[in-house]
């Protein structure tokens, strides 16, 4: 079985939302590894009967190393309405992360402002009034001796949004040694996985709400395996 195989979570005439693995792109970039929209352009032509490739659009990103719910367009109607949903926040986001160390309260509202590197690809924290609004909330579901499992909610989207303002707080993702994890986890994935999307569906208007399970990965499954059930 290809590990870079993702799943489908579910489809309609308009939507294709998958759960991609740590590791697959979402975009085709200059390395020329396989991406996320060429496998979904394939997926659609094939099961559809359409000659060559199959519309695909892509209206919001997930870091390669990251896990987890990627929405794709199957037409340019849903592709302009999810952009839209997208630009005014009106679509929720909800990732689970795994961070070094416990955190001093168990649930909180981070608010941050966030600049970014081009060169270096990576968002910081800054005092500057060019810095980008960033407000996440945050929810603790488990701790294990070393780590603490959260749930995030996302108010808003910015660039490395979730690794920096975790960062900022102490407790960067397990596995981020560019955002100041300690160590790296083999095959360079994050312990960072867009676990649920609820939204009104952008043709039908049918609210939504799908979710991607955790990956089969161990620190995953036993912090999983220790929550307090609500």
């Amino acid at each position: 079985m290809n590990t870079l195989e993702p799943s489908v979570l579910f489809e309609d005439n308009h939507l294709l939302i998958v759960s991609k693995p740590a590791g697959l792109l979402v975009q085709p970039d200059p390395s020329g590894d396989p991406a996320l929209e060429q496998w979904a352009e394939r997926y659609i032509a094939v099961k559809e009967g359409k000659a060559g490739k199959a519309f695909v659009g892509v209206p919001h990103r997930l870091d390669r190393p990251t896990s987890g719910i990627v929405i794709l367009a199957k037409t340019s109607k849903a592709l302009v309405r999810l952009n839209q949903l997208f630009k005014d926040h009106t679509l929720q986001k909800t990732y689970w992360a795994i961070v070094e160390g416990h955190l001093e309260q168990p649930t909180a509202r981070l608010e941050h402002l966030l600049a970014r590197d081009g060169q270096k690809n990576k968002s910081y924290v800054t005092k500057s009034s060019l810095g980008q609004r960033a407000v996440l909330t945050y929810e603790t579901l488990a701790k294990g001796t070393h780590y603490t499992m959260l749930s995030i909610d996302l108010e808003t989207g910015r660039h490395h949004q979730i690794r920096t303002q975790l960062s900022a707080i102490g407790h960067p993702v397990k596995g981020d040694v560019k955002y100041g994890a300690r160590r790296g986890n083999l095959g360079g994935f994050l312990h960072l996985h867009a676990k649920k999307v609820a939204f009104a569906h952008p043709v039908g208007g049918a609210f939504l709400s799908i979710e991607a399970p955790l990956p089969e990965e161990s620190v995953w499954k036993t912090l999983e395996s220790s929550m307090v059930p609500k």
